[in-house]
């Protein structure tokens, strides 16, 4: 209790010293009165007195808190504070101003980024300073106070190294909380008054905007913030109709405009004067969320900010799907066609950008060049972000007086382990271990490479057993010649995976059975290779011991060979009439695989309950829901859904639709098929 007592007794006297010193600006007086003071009580009150002190200060202007707050500092420096106070103090008065004050108050902050920079304060203050910037995000409105937010990150890019990990999106997350709200009713009363709206206006417009396109053109939103969604089958296919609805209209509809109002604009200056159309000019308007009612497209797509702001939306977008990104996963793919249709669509978004005043061609290849930039960022984030480092000065060469300095006095130990980590590389002390310990620094690489291959080849590692009956009986009861014997059959041999009638009883049987059908074969592709040639009868063993042992006969020719004999076998053994039969069967089945379109109209009509087969032929519900939104009628939509299964599924077939119909008791669309 005592303790207390003399804390809050220390406190006060402090706080009447400080407001002396601070009216005053005498920063001795604190410093003489507090040198009999143990360092860790003296600091404990000083920090607390200066918060006393700010609560009376915080009715005064923001010139005086920043005089207070630079007190505090000159107060850290001379090791009368802890080197967390003048942020501390900086957070209450954020916390208790208003938006506006803490605007303008925040612009001292921003100046003093170099003194937070400093030792003193850098590791002290760091978390300090992000807690107290995330505290004012998190009050401001992004749409509303954009500049201010932005000034608030930008200082904490200067203030924070490019390294620091509190800073980096490494994982690749995307603001999947930026939704755009929309129009989404389609109802008739709607589409009716916005069809009444077209009509009136399309005397004055040269663009049509219907509710379709509307709602294409904002749902286009969902893809921009969530580029993972185009990985998915049918949301790729909603992605390139909506894309291509809204680049044809921007490429039907040219902004010519623009450069009219200039002209008007000229007129204007030569009737009012220069000086009163200055703040015409200078008066520019900025909107971080642009608004999504139906009745102001037509003015948004007439406006080369908003295109651009599309257009460059699209190409972020094409440039993280095509390029190699660390975190995402091995399904998360762009197939060829959907390669080539992202290239086609970004040359043409490329000269829309061209074509977009004012000073079109200048703004497209600033694009480029800033999305070029984008992908060194993005190769730096892939390879873990490494700390940026000033390249080391060139190496000068030395005269012989000073090489004979050198090698009297040798380099530390720890400067060349240095050097050679800064080249990536092991130094082992020794000239030769240290060339081969940096032959390949990745281990995993080095195991993979052609020269570490010592599989046999079949027929090499089959002749072996090859040595006489009762050697070869001991060979195959080996248990380790067997089951390396086994893994060769299956990744060389064509047998391995052709079923037989025969049973096998015992391993070392088939091993046998196995040695002497490639024996044969061996055998009778040498007797092929040497008719050929002018070889004797006398050398063919010879011939064929060479030839396995150089391994000139390829493991493809083996594996067709082999395959060509089966199926010679097959067809020897199969009479002709099974073969009509066969290819009577494969005909009817031709022609019953694909739907005539009249079939298919005439299923669309008699299916009732579309959604039901749907889920049948394994569609989910978000496929199922983009039918619906795709197509009016349920007509349309049982025709898009048995269009995109025959097309796309390999088991689809008229045979097994007819069948899964059967089963959903769905009578009248079978009807409609068997006709």
């Amino acid at each position: 209790m005592s303790d207390k007592m003399g804390f809050e007794a220390l406190r006060a006297k402090y706080k009447d010293l400080l407001s002396k010193a601070f009216s005053t600006n005498n920063i001795d007086l604190l410093d003489s009165f507090s040198k009999n003071i143990n360092d860790s009580d003296r600091k404990a009150a000083m920090d607390q007195a200066f918060r006393d002190k700010l609560l009376e200060l915080l009715t005064e202007e923001a010139e005086t808190l920043e005089n207070y707050v630079c007190f505090c500092i000159e107060s850290c420096r001379r090791q009368m504070v802890t080197p967390t106070m003048p942020v501390v103090l900086l957070g209450d008065i954020f916390d208790a101003l208003t938006l506006n004050k803490c605007e303008k108050l925040f612009t001292y902050v921003e100046n003093g980024v170099n003194i937070w920079k400093e030792e003193l304060f850098f590791v002290a203050c760091k978390n300090n300073l992000l807690r107290m910037c995330n505290d004012l995000l998190r009050r401001l409105s992004r749409s509303q106070n954009t500049v201010f937010c932005g000034r608030i990150l930008l200082f904490l890019a200067k203030f924070f190294p490019f390294s620091e990990r509190s800073g980096l999106n490494i994982v690749s997350e995307f603001n999947l909380e930026n939704v755009t709200e929309f129009g989404g009713d389609n109802s008739n009363n709607l589409k009716d008054s916005l069809d009444e709206e077209m009509m009136v206006e399309e005397e004055k417009t040269k663009l049509n905007i219907d509710y379709n396109l509307y709602c294409r053109f904002w749902s286009l939103q969902d893809f921009f913030r969530n580029p993972n969604t185009c990985y998915n089958k049918i949301q790729w296919k909603t992605f390139v109709a909506h894309s291509g609805s809204v680049l044809s209209a921007f490429s039907s509809y040219k902004l010519e405009a623009i450069e009219l109002q200039k002209s008007k604009l000229n007129r204007l200056k030569v009737v009012h004067g220069d000086d009163n159309m200055q703040g015409l000019n200078k008066e520019q308007h900025y909107f971080a969320k642009f608004l999504t009612n139906q009745k102001l497209l037509e003015l948004q797509l007439s406006d080369s900010n908003f295109r651009r702001c599309v257009l460059i939306q699209f190409l972020i977008l094409f440039q993280y799907l095509s390029s190699t990104v660390k975190f995402k996963m091995e399904t998360q793919e762009l197939k060829s066609d959907q390669t080539e249709w992202v290239k086609e669509t970004t040359s043409l978004i490329y000269r829309l950008l061209g074509e977009t005043p004012p000073s079109g061609k200048q703004f497209a290849e600033c694009v480029k060049h800033i999305l070029k930039r984008e992908e060194h960022w993005n190769t730096w984030k892939n390879d873990g972000c490494p700390e940026f480092q000033k390249p080391k000065p060139p190496v000068q060469t030395e005269s012989s007086d000073d090489l004979r300095k050198l090698k009297v006095r040798r380099r530390p130990v720890g400067d060349i382990i240095k050097e050679y980590e800064g080249q990536q590389k092991c130094y082992m002390g020794n000239n030769d271990l240290t060339k081969l310990w940096n032959l390949c620094p990745d281990n995993l690489t080095a195991c993979r490479t052609k020269e570490r291959d010592f599989m046999p080849s079949l027929q090499t590692y089959m002749l072996t057993a090859n040595d006489g009956r009762e050697g070869a009986a001991r060979r195959t009861a080996s248990g380790s010649w067997g089951w390396r014997a086994l893994r060769l059959l299956a990744r060389r041999s064509p047998h391995f995976f052709i079923h037989t009638n025969t049973p096998i009883g015992r391993l070392p049987d088939y091993l046998d059975d196995m040695v002497k059908r490639v024996t044969r074969e061996v055998a009778s592709l040498a007797e092929a290779h040497n008719t050929n040639g002018d070889s004797t009868a006398t050398n063919t063993d010879k011939n064929i011991k060479q030839e396995a042992a150089e391994e000139e006969i390829t493991e493809e020719q083996m594996e067709a060979d082999l395959i060509k004999e089966e199926d010679h076998n097959d067809m020897e053994q199969v009479p002709d009439s099974t073969n009509l039969d066969e290819d009577y069967d494969k005909a009817a089945r031709s022609r019953v695989t694909m739907i005539s379109p009249a079939q298919l109209d005439a299923v669309s009509a008699k299916l009732t309950d579309w959604k039901k087969l749907a889920a049948k032929l394994g569609y989910k519900p978000d496929e199922i829901q983009y039918f619906e939104t795709e197509n009016a009628t349920d007509v349309l939509r049982a025709k898009n859904m048995l269009q995109l299964w025959f097309d796309d599924d390999e088991d689809a077939s008229v045979e097994n639709l007819l069948y899964i119909m059967e089963g959903l008791e769905m009578a009248e669309a079978c009807e409609a098929l068997k006709k």
